[in-house]
């Protein structure tokens, strides 16, 4: 597997990619560049942690906007040109084309300093050098959210029992089933059945129930396959066929691996996917700062 070069180190061969003076598309030094760094499938199918574009295309699109800006490539829709200064860089044999090398330009230092409010000269930028910035945003929202996570399973583990079961049905309720917080409610604790902690409805009109196993266990208290296997015997004694297991703990190996003989299915949730649901449905979380990305939209610029 070949590592992504960063877009710095794709300026330099994209440049030379388009050295012959003619028009390109992004998609031809896509293509191009991804043969020159033998990348294969795996690695041009790799996306940024959003998911929302490949880590590949990103980076190329991010050297491309810093050569734009430097006034090294002419960018019109979607079709790139080498400029006269571009080629008269290329002519000087560069080892390499970064950010620092263009500093040199002064249309450049113009693009870094526009979003500074006082206008001051940049002395000490980010370091892009390995990502991008929509990487670097993607990468640091990851890593708070797996902070936020953790810091939320802490919380859960301290509750008590019947806090945990109805945070339980709250989160089933926010992710569409049972229909309501109190006819999922009254089920909780109610059963009295040996390996059950409730009953929720799979849909709003009831057409299905699912079986419900609460388990708020401390992080070193793991669950192992009997655990299931019980939970699994206490269904069929329902005529049930399906069951969430849900804990504050994790599971054993064996007990992720189990699998019943006949038609029942029981889904795992462990501590740190409950902790992640409930960020996901915003349940015992609050929006701290909300951020929007825009990109431009081309179609708006499409004239007829």
């Amino acid at each position: 597997m070949q590592t992504i070069p960063d877009y710095q180190t794709l300026m330099l061969p994209l440049l030379k990619n388009v050295s012959d003076g003619k028009e390109h598309k992004i998609k031809e030094i896509m293509e191009s560049l991804s043969k020159e760094f033998s990348l294969g499938e795996e690695e041009l199918n790799m996306m940024i942690p959003s998911g929302t574009q490949s880590i590949f295309y990103n980076r190329v699109s991010w050297a491309k906007t810093h050569l734009k800006k430097a006034c090294l490539l002419n960018v019109e829709k979607g079709i790139i040109k080498i400029t006269e200064r571009g080629k008269n860089v290329l002519a000087e044999n560069p080892v390499k084309i970064d950010t620092k090398f263009l500093n040199q330009f002064d249309e450049f230092l113009e693009f870094k300093n526009r979003s500074n409010s006082k206008k001051e000269k940049i002395e000490v930028e980010p370091d892009y050098t390995k990502q991008t910035p929509e990487e670097l945003i993607d990468t640091a929202f990851q890593d708070f959210q797996k902070s936020l996570a953790e810091d939320l399973l802490e919380k859960i583990r301290n509750v008590s029992p019947s806090f945990f079961e109805k945070l339980v049905v709250a989160l089933l309720v926010k992710m569409g089933y049972g229909g309501s917080i109190k006819d999922a409610g009254k089920a909780v604790g109610k059963t009295g059945d040996e390996g059950i902690d409730g009953i929720i409805k799979e849909d709003k009109l009831g057409l299905d129930v699912i079986y419900i196993q609460a388990k708020r266990w401390k992080e070193n208290n793991i669950i192992g396959r009997p655990e299931i296997q019980k939970f699994v015997g206490a269904l069929a004694g329902q005529g049930a066929k399906k069951g969430i297991f849900i804990t504050a703990s994790s599971f054993s190996k064996e007990a992720l691996e189990y699998k019943p003989m006949n038609d029942t299915k029981v889904i795992l949730i462990d501590g740190m996917e409950l902790a992640n649901l409930m960020i996901e449905y915003n349940l015992g979380v609050a929006p701290l700062h909300s951020y929007e990305l825009k990109r431009i939209d081309s179609d708006y610029f499409e004239e007829e």
